[in-house]
């Protein structure tokens, strides 16, 4: 799907409502030529006291009006004429609204559903996207130029629906007036398309560089944000307010620029549209003064009124190309970020459901990052973990230990080999349902700005006594009992308000409530001093004593009890065996140990 067709694929759900924009908008235009032209028998009896003389298409309106109105008398005429004009201009402006209602709900239902696909799509991404992208710049896409698309593409959209209607019924009527003096008067306008075309290009470049600037301009403030105690203690405020200053004034710049040339757009077209009406006011003036024209007085005016009424649409369509243009640079920037292909490949047909009945193993498994794909993070690896088994994966940072948890959960696929449930590839199962069988303990404890038990259950629906079990398991149930609003006290964003130990017991409260097979605990510790680390290690054993566990840790006293310990060392199992097993060899293993004690 290119770029050019984007916009249509937009408005696919929206075909109805916008037909009815159109009907609503042309009746609009069409009523409101008609109140123009109860401009020239009003003039007629103003000034010659009868209607004789008037042209087909007054003629015409005057004979509705006669059969439901009498035109007996000069001053009942007059008080008809003015009458019908109000009522016209009244229905006119009731469709109007009509019209703009429709649009309104399109406006804000389509930059809603934006909102919401690039949400979801960031739910489905995989993990190095965020790696190599900047979060400010997805907030700045997802909140500034969906806004954005609102107040200039979909605006420019209405105006397409608008006015483009309101000058055919204008410019039929002038060249059924006069079809030789309306060629002459058009003749400027190409004049102005030319120039708001120039300027169009122009604001659409700067709008795409303007969006990028804002986009770092964003993802500096988060930083800075997540960042400030670290700030702080190094007192580099001024440092951060320099750099800040620089990306802020380029982006002033630019957006000065835009709304320079954004405001000219509009003036331009206006000047332009004046200058033709004095034209047509000369040229026609001297026509009907010379008696050379077959226009009266009357209906010259009449022209002159209709011809003035063409100007604002016109100049609302140049404007609107502007503004296309210029959210056009906003489109982009989010039609790039939903095309973003998962790296991990979703089988549709998939329906068998994933059940861990047996073992989980990898089978000659080797991966690569996109971003590195000639630096192998993993080599040839295999191994079998058996229902209930304990497994350990232990080795120095960078050996390859939490990617082995990312490929066992799926986040990625291996380059080669296979990751296999119960001997299938697990490739052959859905990605949510094949999840679902795991329970993940990290070392990087993710909170959000919600209460304790929302944080805790994530969704799930849970009893009041599954979740006291599942925190006093967890060793934090006395330490949200110590807030007045217990379970229902808020924590700070992020959790920074809450030491890096208590943030561990509440991912592990989370995995417990979780009840699956499988448990992944990556540094599940790290952040506990050693009593809570013990406590938490035997509090573990024991709920999990018949669940498969797979454990990450540095700490290797940690891993003493499990089934089988898989040493790593630059992306390759040099060892494996039982705690003792692998001391008696004195290899690899031995040597770790040996340091950290």
């Amino acid at each position: 799907m290119s770029l050019k067709k984007f916009p249509i694929w937009l408005f696919n759900r929206y075909y109805g409502r916008l037909i009815l924009v159109f009907v609503l908008n042309t009746l609009t235009a069409i009523i409101s030529l008609f109140a123009f032209v109860m401009i020239e028998p009003f003039i007629k009896l103003l000034f010659r006291g009868n209607l004789d003389g008037l042209s087909p298409i007054s003629s015409f309106v005057v004979s509705l009006l006669s059969k439901i109105f009498s035109f007996d008398s000069l001053k009942g005429s007059f008080i008809v004429l003015i009458g019908g004009a109000i009522l016209l201009f009244f229905f006119k402006n009731v469709f109007h609204y009509l019209s703009q209602s429709t649009m309104a709900y399109i406006k804000s239902h389509l930059t809603y559903t934006f909102r919401q696909k690039m949400y979801n799509k960031v739910l489905g991404l995989p993990l190095c996207f965020f790696n190599k992208e900047k979060r400010g710049d997805f907030i700045s896409r997802a909140v500034s130029d969906a806004q954005e698309i609102e107040y200039t593409i979909l605006t420019a959209v209405y105006q397409f629906l608008t006015d483009p209607i309101t000058l055919f019924c204008y410019l039929f009527f002038l060249f059924y007036i006069d079809y030789q003096l309306t060629l002459w008067s058009l003749l400027l306008f190409p004049i102005a398309f030319l120039l708001i075309g120039v300027l169009s290009h122009s604001l659409r470049k700067d709008s795409k560089t303007a969006k990028q600037r804002l986009g770092k301009l964003t993802s500096f403030v988060e930083e800075s944000m997540i960042g400030y105690k670290v700030v702080s203690m190094f007192t580099q405020h001024k440092y951060l307010y320099d750099r800040y200053d620089k990306l802020n004034h380029q982006f002033h710049d630019k957006q000065r620029t835009i709304y320079r040339k954004s405001y000219l757009a509009s003036p331009l077209s206006e000047f332009l549209g004046v200058a033709v009406v004095m034209v047509v006011l000369v040229i026609g003036g001297t026509l009907v003064l010379s008696q050379r024209s077959s226009l009266s007085a009357e209906l010259f005016i009449t022209y002159i009124a209709i011809f003035s009424q063409i100007i604002n649409p016109i100049k609302n369509i140049s404007s609107s190309f502007a503004e296309y243009k210029r959210g056009q640079a906003a489109l982009g920037r989010i039609y790039n970020f939903l095309i973003v292909e998962e790296e991990i490949d979703e089988n549709e047909n998939i329906t068998v459901k994933p059940k861990f009945e047996e073992s989980l193993s990898f089978e000659k498994v080797s991966f690569a990052y996109s971003d590195a794909p000639d630096f192998l993070v993993l080599r040839d690896i295999s191994f079998n973990i058996k229902k209930g088994q304990t497994i350990a994966f232990v080795g120095e940072s960078g050996s390859g230990k939490t990617t082995i948890s990312n490929l066992i959960m799926r986040f990625f696929d291996p380059i080669l080999g296979f990751v296999k449930l119960d001997n299938q590839d697990c490739r052959n199962f859905g990605k949510s349902d094949y999840r679902s069988l795991f329970a993940l303990v990290s070392q990087e404890v993710v909170l959000f700005h919600d209460t304790f038990r929302n944080n805790i259950t994530l969704g799930q629906k849970v009893s009041d006594e599954e979740l006291v079990r599942a925190t006093q398991s967890a060793g934090i149930y006395d330490f949200i009992m110590s807030f007045s609003e217990g379970f229902n006290h808020y924590i700070g964003e992020m959790g920074i308000d809450i030491s890096g130990g208590q943030r561990q017991k509440i991912s592990i409260a989370r995995a417990i409530l979780r009840n699956v097979p499988i448990f992944i605990l990556d540094e599940a510790t790290s952040a506990m001093d050693t009593d809570s680390e013990r406590f938490m290690q035997s509090s573990i054993g024991n709920l999990l004593k018949d669940r498969t566990k797979i454990v990450i840790s540095h700490r290797l006293s940690t891993i003493a009890e499990a089934d089988k310990i898989y040493v790593l060392q630059n992306g390759e199992i040099v060892e494996y065996g039982t705690h003792d097993e692998l001391l008696s060899k004195q290899g690899y293993y031995y040597k770790l140990l040996t340091i950290q004690e």
